[in-house]
């Protein structure tokens, strides 16, 4: 391997740190380690005869602006680009508390810029039919009840992905509040709809394993925890049969939940403490908020608008 044991081993140490300390998803755990580990390697070639950690402390602006460059030679996207300098970052942002060295170099990096992509919420004629294909998408009935509560537990709670199959069989039985615990380990509380209370309830009783406090919600065919890709092939077959865009997801419907709440004239700070966002910012940008409706919005809530 191109990188340095004592570098692999303040490698580890960080991933620990992200894993146990600040609470991090596995998967973006994964992708912070595939990140840092290109960007580790690729110091590893550009100077053979430096490869441990002293090295990497002393990395250069020329340095940093031949990794970027070196990225975007092997056809690296600019919001991927922008995604691996954040992972580099952190890492260093993490390294220099702890060893206590100046990487301003470093953390001073400015990614490069992007379109970022708008985000595509499902209509809400479209979400319902969606969850109406997805309970007839399987022949057995276990399984059709099982894709029916994930899915309606996606877009009826706006829950991620990684948080419904993090589920135990402890949720049961769903009362009128599902508590689950998002990024950063942050546990937050949910309102749940009967839609949501009795499609899980069904799925527990045509369930054929054991659902165990300490065991997963959420089963494969064979019994085991449900691979997360299992989910978006459940929606994929579901909107192809609808002739729905890729863009109806099981992200799309985390979407969903939020703008039709908005929509309905919800409270974007409440829609953001149901997201689990740390900053509103985020949620803005998860609800598809038109001018319209942001001017009622304005109208309705400003003191300065009510009193014209």
């Amino acid at each position: 391997m191109l990188i340095a044991p004592a570098t692999r081993d303040l490698f580890e140490r960080w991933i620990t740190h992200l894993r146990g300390v600040e609470g991090r998803a596995e998967a973006t755990i994964e992708a912070y380690g595939r990140d840092l580990r290109d960007f580790l390697e690729f110091h590893a070639r550009h100077d053979p005869d430096n490869r441990g950690p002293n090295a990497l402390k002393s990395v250069s602006l020329r340095d940093m602006r031949a990794y970027m460059a070196a990225m975007r030679a092997r056809g690296v996207s600019a919001r991927s680009l922008a995604r691996a300098l954040s992972s580099v970052r952190s890492f260093y942002n993490w390294w220099s508390d702890h060893d206590g060295f100046d990487a301003s170099v470093v953390l001073s990096m400015r990614a490069p810029r992007y379109q970022r992509s708008l985000p595509r919420p499902l209509s809400e004629g479209d979400a319902r039919h969606l969850l109406d294909q997805v309970s007839s998408e399987d022949h057995r009935p276990w399984v059709q009840a099982r894709d029916l509560a994930l899915v309606t537990l996606l877009y009826g709670c706006g829950l991620r992905r990684g948080e419904a199959l993090a589920l135990t069989g402890a949720t049961l039985p769903l009362g009128d509040v599902l508590r689950v615990r998002g990024k950063g380990n942050k546990e937050r509380e949910l309102p749940v709809l009967p839609a949501a209370r009795n499609a899980l309830a069904r799925y527990a009783d045509l369930c054929p394993y054991e659902l165990t406090a300490d065991a997963p919600l959420f089963r494969g065919i064979r019994g085991g925890a449900l691979n997360p890709r299992i989910i978006a092939l459940i929606v994929e077959k579901a909107r192809m049969q609808l002739g729905l865009p890729p863009s109806a997801t099981p992200h799309a419907l985390r979407h969903s939940f939020a703008t039709h709440l908005l929509n309905a004239g919800g409270d974007l700070r409440a829609i953001q403490e149901l997201l689990g966002h740390a900053s509103l910012s985020t949620t803005q940008a998860y609800t598809a908020i038109d001018t319209k409706r942001l001017v009622e919005i304005y109208e309705t809530a400003h003191p300065k608008a009510r009193a014209v």
